[in-house]
């Protein structure tokens, strides 16, 4: 809803009911009064920024969501939502791509480098998708399929992040493949139809991985497999999709039209 036209031709919308944190963001220990009440309620405040018409905005999140804030002159009252201007446009979408946003995809993505992976395309392929990766998944079967003009191309790299979630033997089945002497070779033949040959005992270090994998895709609250993270948009900003895309996202995803 618009709550309140200022001068300047600018307004607010507020926005409520759309706020969520973001753990591990450094945090200012003195903010005006509305703001740490805010804060009092789960927002986490990450920079102030400059805002036209005596407003000061400051850029948080709550859940991991971006939330713009806007403290008035007096700094005895906040508006929590996005700033206009008289032509429309968005005067909060930058900041908080800026002082949130990009932060938050770069953490996240450093997360998935550092997880445990198995490489599937080229290692100079000009682009990089990390999905999670259940052996027992007949959609992460169809995604493997769909990718495939890309990543013989040498266009995309898929990274399976391999959890083992769906079926009584899928850790053992992730933990034999992150375990295998070629584990690229040894996903494609499984997910060209080659039954994964179990061990008779389990390697603790790819044992240990594949937990910290499995806690990794809970920690993110994702559900289903395969969870694919690529980068889209005009800001180049961090996405996820889950489930086998169809034809159109497919696309998106890859980052061009198929070769």
């Amino acid at each position: 809803m618009i709550d309140n036209h200022l001068g300047h031709g600018l307004l607010i919308v507020v926005l409520t009911g759309l706020l969520w944190p973001l753990d591990g963001m450094a945090q200012e220990s003195k903010w005006p009064a509305p703001v740490q009440a805010l804060e009092k309620q789960g927002l986490t405040v990450h920079e102030r920024f400059e805002t036209p018409a005596g407003l000061t905005g400051y850029a948080a999140s709550v859940q991991g969501r971006e939330v713009a804030v806007y403290v008035t002159e007096d700094g005895q009252h906040a508006i929590v939502g996005t700033l206009l201007d008289a032509q429309g446009n968005d005067l909060s979408a930058e900041p908080l791509a800026k002082l949130v946003g990009g932060p938050q995809d770069a953490a996240l993505w450093q997360q998935l480098e550092e997880s445990t992976w198995i490489a599937d395309g080229d290692d100079d392929a000009e682009r990089v998708l990390y999905t999670f990766t259940d052996p027992n998944c007949p959609y992460c079967h169809k995604f493997f399929k769909q990718t495939r003009p890309w990543v013989e191309a040498g266009k995309v790299q898929l990274r399976h992040v391999m959890v083992g979630i769906l079926k009584k033997d899928s850790p053992l089945k992730a933990i034999a493949l992150l375990a295998a002497d070629d584990p690229t070779q040894a996903l494609r033949d499984h997910q060209n139809g080659d039954e994964v040959a179990l061990l008779d005992k389990l390697p603790k270090e790819e044992e240990d991985e594949l937990f910290a994998n499995n806690q990794l895709m809970s920690s993110l609250g994702l559900n289903a497999t395969p969870s694919t993270f690529y980068h889209a948009g005009e800001n180049d900003r961090l996405s996820v999709t889950q489930g086998a895309p169809g034809e159109d996202e497919l696309v998106k995803m890859m980052g061009s039209p198929k070769p």
